[in-house]
């Protein structure tokens, strides 16, 4: 099905879309604007990605005031949240002939990032560190996975620690309308995927 698509210089005016800098209570350090990140260079040039689908905004400040009730001293930080199908091309590109392609949505299905409904997120303390999740963000090894942590915790290449973090990070965002995802502890989709590929604007 052909995509309804957006470019992304279009999204600031857009009335579909929310600036992450209108939701109270995240940071926000997006890793894709940086050489932070497993391609080692900036993608999003002089793209404003700063922006989610209104629907996924609204779960987001959910999730601060889940956190805000059970765990007051820390603070949800955003590390990408509209990805643009140009940027999720190049990403695919560069990791074309590897197996580490099966942790990116393929260009031609469209990533959910690209239509403003995921985001990757981790979790600041007090004093502003991120939480030990046992990797950082866009570690593409199993260690990452979810649905290894018990695995990854018997065989003791995760703590105990850990795993709580990414279960509290996982707590705030699925009880607040967001679903993870089996391989990435730090993605959450809002709503159903393959409803949001046929519905929503892709931005490009």
């Amino acid at each position: 099905m052909a995509h309804v698509k957006l470019a992304c210089e279009a999204v600031a005016g857009h009335a579909d879309f929310r600036a992450l800098d209108s939701i109270q209570g995240i940071g926000v350090d997006l890793r894709y604007a940086s050489a932070d990140n497993f391609v080692g260079r900036n993608l999003y040039g002089d793209l404003d990605c700063a922006w989610l689908q209104r629907e996924a905004a609204a779960g987001l400040e959910q999730a601060v005031a889940w956190l805000q009730q059970r765990q007051p001293q820390l603070q949800l930080l955003v590390l990408d949240a509209l990805r643009p199908h140009r940027v999720q091309e190049q990403l695919w590109q560069h990791l074309e002939g590897t197996q580490l392609r099966q942790y990116l949505a393929d260009p031609a299905r469209g990533s959910i990032h690209s239509f403003g409904m995921a985001v990757d997120v981790t979790l600041l303390d007090a004093g502003g560190q991120e939480l030990d999740m046992g990797t950082g963000f866009d570690d593409l090894s199993e260690l990452s996975h979810p649905d290894l942590e018990e695995l990854h915790l018997a065989q003791q290449r995760l703590s105990a620690q850990q795993i709580v973090n990414r279960r509290l990070l996982r707590s705030a965002l699925c009880d607040s309308g967001f679903h993870a995802i089996h391989s990435e502890w730090w993605h959450f989709d809002f709503g159903d995927k393959e409803r949001i590929r046929q519905s929503y604007q892709r931005v490009e």
